[in-house]
């Protein structure tokens, strides 16, 4: 079966363990911490799994590396044809706007937002612009509800939904990373998709299952999230949910080729 990953994360070879080793931090500690963010590391583990395509995800913490790092996603999908890159952009960066177009101009695939990492609620008016931007054209991923903070909360999301209605999304993380029954409050009449990552380890497969069949299967496509996760485990894990044949394609590839166009 045809496999997608939609949501991975790679870094430069320099900087790849200490990247992946701040991602895990942030998250007490959370994750393998067997397994760095380099791209060679992601290739070797997911063609054991047998994974076939992957979406790089990007976050830029700090707003003056955002060209830098979208540059970096451009380079990596250029050389692997396995890959489809998003870009990101920071509410705080000057040229916010110049950002997005540069990401459409050069063919990448959506943007990549982190709330929590990046400290600007889904909702800040500052962002509104390029929603505006790019409702429509391309999607945006949105890392999802951490109880820590207020930023990522699916409210938020509810507002931008709503006032941005041709806007594509991925509610990573079930739609919230520790919030998922609030997202369901929330998120279910939206027009938004959500993605598996960081999500199937905390859940009874039953549990996974009934979520999956709420929303629908056609709203859900598949995500690691490497390097937290190693890709061969998170497959199996997904792979072994009591879904039907037909659900599993149509989050394991489906969904992401058709929001994707691939």
């Amino acid at each position: 079966m045809r496999i997608i990953d939609f949501h991975t994360h790679i870094y430069p070879d320099a900087i790849a363990a200490k990247a992946a080793d701040n991602v895990r931090q942030f998250y007490d500690g959370l994750g393998n911490d067997k397994i760095d963010g380099s791209v060679q590391t992601l290739l070797s583990h997911s063609d054991r799994a047998g994974i076939s395509e992957f979406v790089v995800l990007p976050v830029a913490v700090v707003p003056e590396r955002t060209r830098h790092i979208n540059s970096f996603i451009l380079e990596q999908t250029a050389s692997q044809p396995r890959f489809y890159g998003f870009g990101t952009v920071h509410a705080a960066m000057e040229g916010l706007m110049d950002e997005v177009q540069f990401i459409m101009d050069n063919g990448l695939r959506g943007i990549k937002i982190h709330p929590d990492y990046q400290t600007f609620g889904i909702d800040d008016p500052g962002m509104f612009p390029v929603y505006e931007q790019i409702q429509g054209k391309i999607p945006m991923v949105f890392h999802m509800g951490d109880l820590r903070y207020d930023y990522s909360h699916p409210a938020r999301l509810r507002n931008v939904l709503e006032q941005f209605p041709k806007l594509q999304v991925v509610a990573a993380h079930f739609g919230g990373y520790q919030m998922k029954e609030i997202a369901r409050e929330v998120l279910t009449d939206s027009n938004c998709l959500f993605d598996t990552s960081s999500s199937l380890m905390f859940m009874e497969p039953e549990q996974a299952v009934e979520y999956i069949r709420h929303y629908g299967a056609e709203r859900f496509l598949y995500g690691s999230d490497f390097p937290m996760w190693d890709p061969e485990v998170e497959l199996q894990r997904f792979l072994q949910l009591p879904l039907t044949d037909d659900e599993k394609e149509q989050i394991a590839w489906k969904t992401a080729a058709k929001l994707l166009g691939v």
